[in-house]
Protein backbone atom coordinates (compact mmCIF):
# COMPACT_ATOMS: atom_id res chain seq x y z
CA UNK A 1 0.00 0.00 0.00
CA UNK A 2 1.25 3.47 -0.93
CA UNK A 3 1.25 6.21 1.67
CA UNK A 4 3.01 9.43 2.53
CA UNK A 5 5.12 9.71 5.65
CA UNK A 6 5.94 13.07 7.17
CA UNK A 7 9.17 13.67 9.08
CA UNK A 8 8.12 16.62 11.22
CA UNK A 9 10.27 19.69 11.62
CA UNK A 10 11.57 19.54 8.03
CA UNK A 11 8.68 21.36 6.38
CA UNK A 12 7.41 20.12 3.04
CA UNK A 13 10.81 18.51 2.41
CA UNK A 14 9.94 16.06 5.19
CA UNK A 15 7.15 14.53 3.10
CA UNK A 16 8.06 11.23 1.41
CA UNK A 17 6.15 8.53 -0.40
CA UNK A 18 6.50 5.02 0.97
CA UNK A 19 5.23 1.46 0.62
CA UNK A 20 3.85 -0.08 3.82
CA UNK A 21 1.83 -3.13 4.80
CA UNK A 22 -1.90 -2.61 5.32
CA UNK A 23 -3.01 -2.82 8.96
CA UNK A 24 -5.14 -5.77 10.12
CA UNK A 25 -8.81 -5.00 10.73
CA UNK A 26 -10.38 -5.22 14.20
CA UNK A 27 -14.06 -6.01 14.78
CA UNK A 28 -15.07 -2.37 15.38
CA UNK A 29 -13.02 -0.94 12.50
CA UNK A 30 -13.50 -0.08 8.85
CA UNK A 31 -10.97 -0.14 6.02
CA UNK A 32 -11.40 2.78 3.64
CA UNK A 33 -10.03 3.24 0.13
CA UNK A 34 -9.15 6.93 0.33
CA UNK A 35 -10.04 8.72 -2.88
CA UNK A 36 -9.45 12.36 -1.94
CA UNK A 37 -7.68 14.40 0.72
CA UNK A 38 -7.99 18.15 1.20
CA UNK A 39 -5.27 20.26 2.76
CA UNK A 40 -5.51 22.75 5.60
CA UNK A 41 -3.06 25.36 6.86
CA UNK A 42 -2.73 23.07 9.87
CA UNK A 43 -0.95 20.54 7.63
CA UNK A 44 1.77 23.10 6.90
CA UNK A 45 2.14 23.88 10.61
CA UNK A 46 2.48 20.19 11.44
CA UNK A 47 5.16 19.75 8.76
CA UNK A 48 7.14 22.71 10.10
CA UNK A 49 6.75 21.87 13.78
CA UNK A 50 7.67 18.96 15.98
CA UNK A 51 10.98 17.53 17.01
CA UNK A 52 13.38 16.44 14.31
CA UNK A 53 14.13 12.75 14.51
CA UNK A 54 10.71 11.83 15.92
CA UNK A 55 8.96 8.88 14.24
CA UNK A 56 7.28 9.91 10.98
CA UNK A 57 3.51 10.21 10.79
CA UNK A 58 0.93 9.78 8.06
CA UNK A 59 -0.27 13.38 7.60
CA UNK A 60 -3.59 15.11 6.81
CA UNK A 61 -6.86 15.05 8.73
CA UNK A 62 -9.33 15.49 5.89
CA UNK A 63 -10.07 12.51 3.67
CA UNK A 64 -12.98 10.74 2.06
CA UNK A 65 -13.46 7.53 0.12
CA UNK A 66 -15.19 4.16 -0.09
CA UNK A 67 -15.54 1.43 2.49
CA UNK A 68 -13.49 -1.58 1.40
CA UNK A 69 -14.06 -3.82 4.39
CA UNK A 70 -16.03 -3.57 7.64
CA UNK A 71 -15.40 -5.50 10.84
CA UNK A 72 -18.06 -7.68 12.42
CA UNK A 73 -18.96 -4.95 14.95
CA UNK A 74 -18.69 -1.98 12.58
CA UNK A 75 -22.35 -1.02 12.77
CA UNK A 76 -24.09 0.12 9.60
CA UNK A 77 -21.06 0.39 7.32
CA UNK A 78 -20.84 -1.89 4.27
CA UNK A 79 -18.37 -2.20 1.36
CA UNK A 80 -19.02 0.53 -1.18
CA UNK A 81 -20.40 3.08 1.32
CA UNK A 82 -19.14 6.62 0.71
CA UNK A 83 -17.67 8.01 3.92
CA UNK A 84 -15.49 10.77 5.33
CA UNK A 85 -13.43 10.70 8.49
CA UNK A 86 -14.29 12.90 11.46
CA UNK A 87 -11.40 15.17 12.53
CA UNK A 88 -11.53 13.93 16.14
CA UNK A 89 -12.39 10.21 15.82
CA UNK A 90 -13.52 9.89 19.46
CA UNK A 91 -15.54 13.11 19.80
CA UNK A 92 -19.01 11.79 19.07
CA UNK A 93 -21.24 14.35 20.81
CA UNK A 94 -21.44 16.76 23.72
CA UNK A 95 -18.77 19.22 24.87
CA UNK A 96 -15.10 18.73 24.07
CA UNK A 97 -12.95 16.96 26.65
CA UNK A 98 -9.26 16.01 26.61
CA UNK A 99 -10.22 12.36 26.10
CA UNK A 100 -12.47 13.14 23.13
CA UNK A 101 -9.92 15.35 21.36
CA UNK A 102 -6.78 13.36 22.15
CA UNK A 103 -6.38 11.65 18.76
CA UNK A 104 -6.85 14.25 16.03
CA UNK A 105 -6.13 12.76 12.63
CA UNK A 106 -2.83 13.64 10.98
CA UNK A 107 -1.12 14.86 14.17
CA UNK A 108 -1.75 12.94 17.39
CA UNK A 109 -3.33 10.12 15.40
CA UNK A 110 -2.65 8.58 11.96
CA UNK A 111 -3.70 10.68 8.99
CA UNK A 112 -5.46 10.21 5.67
CA UNK A 113 -2.76 10.74 3.01
CA UNK A 114 -2.62 7.08 2.00
CA UNK A 115 -4.27 4.71 -0.46
CA UNK A 116 -6.18 3.09 2.38
CA UNK A 117 -6.66 3.67 6.10
CA UNK A 118 -8.25 1.81 9.00
CA UNK A 119 -10.45 3.80 11.38
CA UNK A 120 -12.97 3.05 14.13
CA UNK A 121 -16.48 2.70 12.75
CA UNK A 122 -17.68 5.47 15.07
CA UNK A 123 -15.23 7.93 13.44
CA UNK A 124 -17.04 7.96 10.08
CA UNK A 125 -19.74 10.18 8.61
CA UNK A 126 -21.75 9.41 5.47
CA UNK A 127 -21.00 11.69 2.52
CA UNK A 128 -23.86 13.97 1.38
CA UNK A 129 -25.53 12.35 -1.67
CA UNK A 130 -25.04 15.46 -3.82
CA UNK A 131 -21.29 15.71 -3.09
CA UNK A 132 -18.47 14.13 -5.00
CA UNK A 133 -15.87 12.41 -2.84
CA UNK A 134 -13.42 15.23 -3.58
CA UNK A 135 -15.98 17.78 -2.36
CA UNK A 136 -16.66 15.70 0.75
CA UNK A 137 -12.96 15.75 1.64
CA UNK A 138 -13.26 19.50 2.33
CA UNK A 139 -15.80 19.02 5.11
CA UNK A 140 -14.03 17.41 8.12
CA UNK A 141 -11.90 20.40 9.16
CA UNK A 142 -12.63 23.57 7.17
CA UNK A 143 -16.34 22.91 6.77
CA UNK A 144 -16.89 21.68 10.30
CA UNK A 145 -14.89 24.34 12.14
CA UNK A 146 -16.79 26.98 10.15
CA UNK A 147 -20.10 25.41 11.16
CA UNK A 148 -19.09 25.22 14.82
CA UNK A 149 -17.67 28.75 14.92
CA UNK A 150 -20.72 30.26 13.22
CA UNK A 151 -23.67 28.41 14.68
CA UNK A 152 -22.61 26.34 17.71
CA UNK A 153 -19.90 28.25 19.57
CA UNK A 154 -20.66 31.53 17.77
CA UNK A 155 -24.44 31.34 18.10
CA UNK A 156 -25.13 33.27 14.87
CA UNK A 157 -28.76 33.66 13.84
CA UNK A 158 -30.40 34.88 10.60
CA UNK A 159 -29.66 38.58 10.30
CA UNK A 160 -26.42 38.41 12.29
CA UNK A 161 -23.31 39.98 10.79
CA UNK A 162 -20.01 38.13 10.54
CA UNK A 163 -16.50 39.23 9.56
CA UNK A 164 -14.25 36.73 7.78
CA UNK A 165 -10.50 37.21 7.41
CA UNK A 166 -8.97 36.16 4.09
CA UNK A 167 -10.24 33.78 1.42
CA UNK A 168 -8.70 30.46 2.43
CA UNK A 169 -10.55 27.21 2.99
CA UNK A 170 -12.19 28.10 6.31
CA UNK A 171 -13.25 31.62 5.32
CA UNK A 172 -14.78 30.51 2.02
CA UNK A 173 -16.64 27.65 3.67
CA UNK A 174 -17.85 30.08 6.35
CA UNK A 175 -18.97 32.53 3.66
CA UNK A 176 -21.07 29.89 1.91
CA UNK A 177 -22.61 28.58 5.13
CA UNK A 178 -23.31 32.07 6.48
CA UNK A 179 -25.08 33.23 3.33
CA UNK A 180 -27.18 30.07 3.20
CA UNK A 181 -28.25 30.78 6.79
CA UNK A 182 -29.22 34.41 6.13
CA UNK A 183 -26.21 36.17 7.67
CA UNK A 184 -24.62 39.40 6.50
CA UNK A 185 -21.00 38.70 5.53
CA UNK A 186 -18.01 41.06 5.45
CA UNK A 187 -14.74 39.60 4.20
CA UNK A 188 -11.16 40.82 3.84
CA UNK A 189 -8.30 40.05 1.46
CA UNK A 190 -5.25 41.76 -0.01
CA UNK A 191 -6.25 40.65 -3.53
CA UNK A 192 -9.08 42.32 -5.49
CA UNK A 193 -9.54 39.28 -7.73
CA UNK A 194 -10.13 37.12 -4.66
CA UNK A 195 -12.59 39.68 -3.30
CA UNK A 196 -14.42 39.68 -6.62
CA UNK A 197 -14.86 35.92 -6.32
CA UNK A 198 -16.07 36.35 -2.74
CA UNK A 199 -18.74 38.77 -4.01
CA UNK A 200 -19.83 36.17 -6.56
CA UNK A 201 -20.29 33.75 -3.67
CA UNK A 202 -22.54 36.24 -1.90
CA UNK A 203 -20.30 38.43 0.28
CA UNK A 204 -22.14 41.64 1.18
CA UNK A 205 -19.04 43.77 1.84
CA UNK A 206 -15.45 43.24 0.74
CA UNK A 207 -12.39 45.01 2.16
CA UNK A 208 -8.88 45.08 0.68
CA UNK A 209 -6.83 45.42 3.85
CA UNK A 210 -3.68 46.31 1.93
CA UNK A 211 -5.37 49.29 0.30
CA UNK A 212 -7.19 50.11 3.54
CA UNK A 213 -4.80 49.61 6.48
CA UNK A 214 -7.45 50.91 8.91
CA UNK A 215 -9.77 48.10 7.88
CA UNK A 216 -11.10 47.54 11.39
CA UNK A 217 -12.41 51.11 11.52
CA UNK A 218 -13.95 50.60 8.09
CA UNK A 219 -15.82 47.54 9.39
CA UNK A 220 -17.31 49.84 12.03
CA UNK A 221 -18.36 52.31 9.34
CA UNK A 222 -20.00 49.55 7.29
CA UNK A 223 -22.03 48.50 10.33
CA UNK A 224 -23.23 51.96 11.24
CA UNK A 225 -20.68 52.29 14.03
CA UNK A 226 -22.01 49.26 15.91
CA UNK A 227 -19.58 46.56 14.82
CA UNK A 228 -20.23 43.01 13.70
CA UNK A 229 -21.84 40.30 15.81
CA UNK A 230 -19.12 37.72 15.15
CA UNK A 231 -15.57 37.48 13.79
CA UNK A 232 -14.01 34.21 12.64
CA UNK A 233 -10.41 34.86 13.63
CA UNK A 234 -8.27 32.67 11.35
CA UNK A 235 -5.14 34.82 11.30
CA UNK A 236 -4.17 35.07 14.95
CA UNK A 237 -1.28 37.14 16.18
CA UNK A 238 -1.34 39.74 13.41
CA UNK A 239 -5.07 40.53 13.57
CA UNK A 240 -6.52 39.60 16.98
CA UNK A 241 -6.46 43.13 18.40
CA UNK A 242 -8.04 44.51 15.21
CA UNK A 243 -10.70 41.81 15.23
CA UNK A 244 -11.65 42.68 18.80
CA UNK A 245 -12.13 46.32 17.77
CA UNK A 246 -14.61 45.35 15.03
CA UNK A 247 -17.23 43.63 17.19
CA UNK A 248 -20.27 45.14 18.81
CA UNK A 249 -20.97 45.18 22.53
CA UNK A 250 -21.48 41.56 23.67
CA UNK A 251 -20.17 40.34 20.30
CA UNK A 252 -17.90 37.34 19.78
CA UNK A 253 -14.45 36.67 18.37
CA UNK A 254 -14.19 32.96 17.55
CA UNK A 255 -10.52 31.98 17.26
CA UNK A 256 -10.14 29.10 14.81
CA UNK A 257 -6.60 29.49 13.49
CA UNK A 258 -3.32 31.35 13.51
CA UNK A 259 -1.90 31.80 10.02
CA UNK A 260 0.17 34.80 11.16
CA UNK A 261 1.27 33.07 14.34
CA UNK A 262 -0.24 32.15 17.68
CA UNK A 263 -0.84 34.74 20.35
CA UNK A 264 -1.61 38.40 19.85
CA UNK A 265 -2.31 41.54 21.83
CA UNK A 266 -5.23 41.15 24.20
CA UNK A 267 -6.92 44.38 25.27
CA UNK A 268 -8.44 43.29 28.55
CA UNK A 269 -10.07 46.69 29.12
CA UNK A 270 -11.89 46.47 25.79
CA UNK A 271 -12.87 42.88 26.55
CA UNK A 272 -14.47 43.90 29.84
CA UNK A 273 -15.88 47.29 28.81
CA UNK A 274 -17.55 45.84 25.74
CA UNK A 275 -18.72 42.63 27.45
CA UNK A 276 -17.00 40.85 24.57
CA UNK A 277 -16.62 37.10 24.16
CA UNK A 278 -13.31 35.60 23.04
CA UNK A 279 -13.67 31.86 22.41
CA UNK A 280 -11.50 29.11 20.98
CA UNK A 281 -13.09 26.65 18.55
CA UNK A 282 -11.84 23.04 18.34
CA UNK A 283 -13.21 21.90 14.96
CA UNK A 284 -16.21 19.82 16.08
CA UNK A 285 -17.86 16.54 17.01
CA UNK A 286 -19.32 13.83 14.79
CA UNK A 287 -22.81 15.01 15.75
CA UNK A 288 -21.93 18.52 14.49
CA UNK A 289 -20.55 16.98 11.29
CA UNK A 290 -23.83 15.17 10.75
CA UNK A 291 -25.75 18.43 11.30
CA UNK A 292 -23.44 20.12 8.79
CA UNK A 293 -24.05 17.39 6.22
CA UNK A 294 -27.81 17.80 6.54
CA UNK A 295 -27.53 21.58 6.20
CA UNK A 296 -25.33 21.57 3.09
CA UNK A 297 -27.56 18.99 1.45
CA UNK A 298 -30.70 20.98 2.22
CA UNK A 299 -29.08 24.27 1.18
CA UNK A 300 -27.50 22.80 -1.97
CA UNK A 301 -24.10 24.26 -1.12
CA UNK A 302 -21.13 22.98 -3.11
CA UNK A 303 -17.63 23.69 -1.77
CA UNK A 304 -15.19 25.76 -3.77
CA UNK A 305 -12.17 23.68 -4.82
CA UNK A 306 -9.42 25.91 -6.16
CA UNK A 307 -7.10 23.22 -7.55
CA UNK A 308 -6.66 19.44 -7.56
CA UNK A 309 -3.39 17.48 -7.54
CA UNK A 310 -2.61 13.81 -8.10
CA UNK A 311 -1.30 11.56 -5.31
CA UNK A 312 2.18 11.75 -6.85
CA UNK A 313 1.95 15.56 -6.72
CA UNK A 314 1.23 15.77 -2.98
CA UNK A 315 4.39 17.81 -2.21
CA UNK A 316 3.39 20.25 -4.99
CA UNK A 317 -0.07 20.53 -3.40
CA UNK A 318 1.57 21.50 -0.11
CA UNK A 319 3.73 24.07 -1.93
CA UNK A 320 0.67 25.55 -3.63
CA UNK A 321 -1.17 25.85 -0.33
CA UNK A 322 1.90 27.49 1.20
CA UNK A 323 1.97 30.08 -1.61
CA UNK A 324 -1.48 31.37 -0.50
CA UNK A 325 -2.57 31.80 -4.12
CA UNK A 326 -5.65 29.65 -3.57
CA UNK A 327 -9.26 30.64 -2.87
CA UNK A 328 -11.12 27.85 -1.10
CA UNK A 329 -9.72 24.34 -0.89
CA UNK A 330 -6.76 22.43 -2.32
CA UNK A 331 -7.44 18.71 -2.95
CA UNK A 332 -5.21 15.70 -3.58
CA UNK A 333 -6.86 12.93 -5.65
CA UNK A 334 -5.88 9.37 -4.74
CA UNK A 335 -6.66 6.78 -7.40
CA UNK A 336 -6.25 3.10 -6.48
CA UNK A 337 -7.24 -0.13 -8.12
CA UNK A 338 -9.11 -1.09 -4.96
CA UNK A 339 -11.28 2.03 -4.96
CA UNK A 340 -11.93 1.73 -8.69
CA UNK A 341 -13.24 -1.77 -8.10
CA UNK A 342 -15.91 -0.35 -5.77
Amino acid sequence: MQTYRLHRGLGIQGLERAEIHALPLQANEVRIAVQAVSLNYRDLEIARGGAKGAPPITPCSDGAGLVLEAGSAAGPWRPGDRVMANFFPNWIDGPATPAKTAGSLGARGPGMLAESVVLPAHALVAIPPSFSIAEASTLPCAGLVSWNALFVAGGAKPGSSVLLLGTGGVSIWALQLAKAAGLRVLITSSDDDKLSLARQLGADETINYRQMPLWAAHVRELTGGLGVDLVLETSGQGTLAHSMSTIRSEGTVAVVGGTTGWGGQLDADALIDGSLRLIGVLVGSRAMAEDLVRFVERSRIRPLIDRRFSFAQAPAAYEYLSSARHVGKVVIDIATAASAAC
